[in-house]
């Protein structure tokens, strides 16, 4: 490390308020390195060094150790770095926390149309507010409490049944397998370009010179190029198994065509279409969601490559596709992530980012989805979390006020949380959620910042503080409310039903990423979730049909029923083989 790092320190670094012993450290360090300095004084600052190196700090004589602390500034530095607490001007990475925000101009200006759009109270009101929130949520769940047997409080403690495993009907086994058996086989390719004569997706991918001149072939070219990405076949594959397409007319498509705005806005378009069909509202309303990351193995060299021992032991590298799925099983976000950090930081991105007509207002998620300031988030931007959370009963729940009565709950609630801060970052706080609103900066990056943010960062703190409110809402509601667990934990399945499609469909190369470039990566998956959607929309119309036809046959088929049958049925769906590609007339 000493090799390189007095170079890296002559970095004009900056601190936000609260770390500035760090940058003194960071000047010490100098001036050691330049001879200014002969030995380390003894009132170095060390309340940043971590607790593992805190133990060799201090030598025999009792003096700081250079080589431990010095250690101990480089870890907190990348710490400070990453959450925006240290930063070097002019960089397009490591720049201040409030330059990734609305400028302060701008702020000034929308400030009160920004409370109004959130709906939420001003500075002055919020902490009443809050109170009375809390209060009344609280008492409707006293009220619930008790009404079934999930949740017992028992010495202060609570206690967690197994929720019943819902019971599916014979009558909906019976349906779904005549549905099964009445599905048609049909290839990727024709099943494509049914669906592109129904919803015309293909007209979004337009060059990026943003005129409409396409080669000769420019459909049938395209066809095979969004099915060389989904599948994983490569142009390469790809070429050989259509007539008439070479590799360089799918390398000229992919370069100028199929991009991921392009391919963002083609699945856009099938998810609308699909939202109007009426058979899709009888599975939800398109109001709710979920978000889950699901793992692929991946061969080439990549930032985003990690190791995942969970399913890949210690010699194999994967990286995860993290989808937001609405309650009608329609992918309206993609992105590549890797398995390292936790899932929670990509939750806003998609719900920030979705470009359908869905209109999302409640999200679920698993464990690794949630955190504190994801909840506190939520609640200003106007979205209700409810993430299943693991080892339920372990989880730490506040209360807003010290001395109050919660009537059964009140040996649970045995911390309070800190409203004060809440209040005096209120403004900071509707300035960061606008700002997200607004899609400044990316949500995972001020997420990140958030979480990643130093001790004594006032901020970060306030978010956490409202989170925990908001937590413990959900918490409590959650376990008296067994239609909400109903409805998180079906809206689970239905994400992680539909990993198996995918699987199905990216099948080359035994279903791994062979390529580490991220731009390939995102065009792949975002391909994938594609060619998902247009499956979602050819089942969803063809199980129509077969229903309606049941109907006419005078078979009692009601909504409650078909609200448990499976939108993605995959395995008629062929995707490998031969592909003959029409080639349609230029309109």
């Amino acid at each position: 490390m000493r090799k390189y790092f007095p170079e890296f320190l002559h970095l004009p670094f900056q601190a936000k308020p609260g770390t500035e012993p760090l940058l003194k450290s960071i000047q010490l360090i100098r001036q050691l390195d330049a001879g200014e300095l002969k030995t380390l004084p003894n009132n170095v600052p060390t309340y940043f060094i971590p607790k593992e190196l805190r133990c060799c700090l201090k030598g025999k004589n009792g003096k700081i150790q250079r080589n431990a602390w010095e250690l101990g500034v480089a870890m907190a530095m990348k710490e400070a770095l990453r959450s925006g607490d240290l930063f070097v001007p002019k960089s397009k990475q490591h720049v201040s926390f409030w330059e990734l925000m609305l400028n302060q101009h701008r702020w000034e200006d929308t400030r009160e149309a920004a409370y109004e759009d959130l709906q939420q109270p001003f500075k002055d009101q919020v902490k009443a507010q809050l109170i009375l929130q809390f209060h009344q949520n609280v008492g409707e769940a006293d009220k619930r409490f008790g009404l079934d047997t999930f949740a017992d409080i028992k010495d202060g403690n609570l206690k967690l049944k197994r929720d019943d495993k819902a019971e599916i009907p014979e009558a909906v086994k019976k349906l779904q397998k005549v549905i099964d058996a009445s599905m048609p086989s049909i290839r990727i390719e024709q099943l494509l370009m049914e669906v592109d004569r129904e919803t015309n997706f293909t007209r979004h991918f337009i060059p990026v010179q943003q005129h409409h001149s396409r080669p000769k072939t420019f459909y049938k070219t395209l066809i095979s190029a969004l099915i060389s990405q989904a599948t994983n076949l490569g142009v390469v594959a790809m070429s050989a198994s259509v007539d008439d397409v070479t590799v360089d007319m799918l390398r000229h498509v992919l370069q100028f065509y199929v991009r991921e705005e392009t391919i963002t806005a083609a699945s856009a378009e099938i998810v609308n279409q699909h939202h109007q069909l009426p058979f899709s509202e009888v599975h939800g309303s398109g109001q709710v969601s979920s978000s889950d990351a699901q793992r692929f193995r991946i061969r080439a060299d990549s930032l985003l490559a990690a190791y995942y021992p969970r399913y890949y032991g210690y010699y194999e590298k994967a990286i995860g596709i993290y989808t937001h799925v609405s309650d009608q099983y329609s992918v309206y976000s993609t992105k590549a992530i890797s398995c390292n950090p936790r899932e929670a930081l990509y939750v806003l991105d998609g719900l920030l980012e979705n470009n359908t007509i869905l209109k999302i207002r409640e999200h679920t998620t698993d464990t690794h989805g949630y955190t504190e300031i994801i909840f506190a988030l939520c609640y200003l931007l106007g979205y209700y979390f409810m993430p299943r959370i693991r080892d339920l009963k372990d989880q730490q729940l506040y209360r807003v006020e010290r001395n109050v009565n919660y009537g059964v709950f009140t040996p649970l609630l045995n911390k309070t949380a800190d409203l004060d801060i809440v209040e005096e970052q209120w403004d900071e706080m509707i300035h960061v959620a606008t700002s997200l609103k607004e899609r400044t900066t990316p949500a995972h990056v001020i997420v990140e910042r958030l979480t990643n943010s130093f001790p004594s960062d006032r901020l970060a703190k306030a978010f956490t503080n409202l989170g925990r409110i908001i937590k413990t809402e959900y918490i409590l509601r959650y376990i008296t409310d067994k239609d909400l667990r109903r409805t998180v934990q079906l809206q689970l399945n239905k994400g992680e039903y539909r990993h198996n499609l995918p699987r199905w469909i990216f099948f080359a190369n035994q279903g791994e990423f062979t390529t580490g470039d991220y731009l390939e990566i995102m065009n792949k998956a975002s391909a994938l979730s594609l060619v998902s959607n247009a499956i979602l929309y050819w089942n969803t119309s063809r199980i129509s049909n077969i229903v309606d036809e049941l109907r006419k046959q005078g078979e009692t088929v009601d909504d409650d029923l078909l609200a448990h049958i499976s939108l993605l049925p995959y395995k008629h769906v062929l995707p490998n083989g031969t592909y003959f590609i029409e080639q349609e007339e230029t309109k």
